[in-house]
């Protein structure tokens, strides 16, 4: 299907459209994903949204019809036509508008977050634009409750500048906000590794190196959590016995070490997070914070391993969340409380040496603790990021204009470091 991109809104981006002057007139183009290869699974339900570029080409001779020529003006700025070089005209705001003004992703992220299921089924990484071996991925992290369409104002700017668009590719992470912090870092490891084992099944592309996460809220502490060596202490703060020496089905316990003990994710050059709650949030710990925590999804595989171990060997389970573990009563709303003894353990974990990281909080006048009314900075500000910066903006950082030119800046800069 093709649309005219000036007929598409552009309200997703709160009414930003980047348009290129230039030869044609620019399109916004989808057509349903494909089911015949693994490539197809990393396409958006929704289906395959690109930009396009459509123009005339006719020789003047009555016996040769003119031709309709349609072409993707950010893989080929340029074209001949006739003995001219033309650039093409470009609109890269229209073609995601178009795709995700049919999604149901802002309904499914609050029915995700309260334990529905098609979240689940939909969770996995997808490509907004073809793979490009030599292009540095860039994933984007949604926080509790919401989904990638909070990325849509970043991704517009990011594909509206040349040089980014250039040297970058963006990635989409839809996951279920249910399941405890350290589960859906599990989750979205693997969602990664089946991604480059169908993109890049020979390990040897240069888009391997040089990935960068951004990340918002929790997604932000996700991002932190794969940039981490995490040692022991994660798995010290559960459990009254060492690493090899639980006790329990097999299966169970290899899902268990997987989840509490794990390294930087392999290729991650730099993290950015946003509004992240790296100390937990006091949120949590309130009267709606509780009642949340009563509401938000357990049925989770990973609990359930968890819960026979806890109940078959009690005493392998430190006593501070034995019972937690016995009953399930463990959601990713649960490990933000900022007595949670897993999230104290977690919070002293900073990215490795090789990975630089930055941090955007947001605060609003009068907020007692300071902070952007949900997340307090004392949270969201951690030691030794390559660059702090605090914006007037409440929670929904993603929205910021001056956190979006912040991460627009960082990016930036990096491309210049590499040069």
């Amino acid at each position: 299907t093709l649309v005219r991109a000036a007929e598409v809104s552009t309200q997703l981006y709160g009414g930003t459209r980047h348009v290129t002057d230039g030869w044609g007139i620019p399109l916004a183009a989808i057509s349903p994903r494909c089911t015949h290869q693994p490539l197809c699974e990393l396409q958006p339900p929704e289906g395959v949204f690109r930009p396009g570029s459509a123009w005339t080409v006719w020789d003047g001779q009555p016996a040769s019809p003119p031709r309709l020529v349609i072409g993707n003006p950010l893989r080929s700025a340029h074209v001949m036509v006739g003995a001219r070089t033309l650039a093409l005209a470009a609109d890269t705001s229209a073609f995601y508008a178009h795709g995700a003004g049919s999604s149901s992703l802002k309904r499914l992220g609050i029915w995700g977050l309260l334990g529905g299921d098609e979240v689940g089924r939909r969770a996995g990484l997808y490509l907004l634009e073809d793979y490009d071996p030599h292009k540095r991925p860039i994933v984007m992290l949604h926080g509790l409750g919401s989904s990638p369409l909070a990325w849509a104002r970043l991704s517009n700017d990011i594909w509206a500048d040349p040089a980014l668009r250039r040297h970058f590719q963006i990635w989409h992470v839809v996951y279920q906000t249910n399941a405890p912090l350290l589960v859906t870092r599990r989750r979205v490891q693997a969602y990664l590794d089946a991604a480059w084992a169908t993109l890049d099944p020979e390990q040897d592309d240069p888009a391997r190196e040089g990935m960068v996460l951004i990340g918002h809220s929790m997604g932000g502490v996700l991002s932190r959590m794969l940039c981490v060596e995490s040692g022991d202490g994660l798995w010290s703060a559960a459990f009254a016995v060492p690493p090899g020496q639980l006790p329990g089905d097999a299966a169970d316990v290899a899902t268990i070490d997987t989840t509490f003990r794990f390294a930087p994710y392999p290729g991650v050059s730099r993290a950015i997070f946003l509004a992240a709650p790296h100390l937990g949030s006091p949120s949590a710990d309130r009267w709606y914070g509780r009642l949340m925590r009563s509401l938000v999804g357990r049925r989770t595989p990973e609990i359930q391993s968890l819960q026979r171990v806890a109940r078959e060997h009690p005493q392998a389970v430190r006593e501070e969340v034995r019972e937690t573990y016995q009953q399930a009563r463990l959601n990713s709303i649960a490990t933000l409380q900022t007595a949670q003894p897993v999230r104290r353990a977690g919070e002293h974990l900073m990215p490795a040496a090789h990975i630089p990281y930055h941090t955007i909080a947001g605060r609003l006048p009068g907020r007692v603790p300071e902070g952007d009314g949900v997340v307090p900075l004392a949270s969201a500000i951690i030691p030794g990021a390559a660059s702090t910066r605090v914006v007037a903006s409440g929670h929904d950082l993603y929205q910021s204009e001056a956190a979006i030119a912040e991460v627009l800046r960082i990016l930036r800069e990096d491309l210049a470091a590499q040069d």
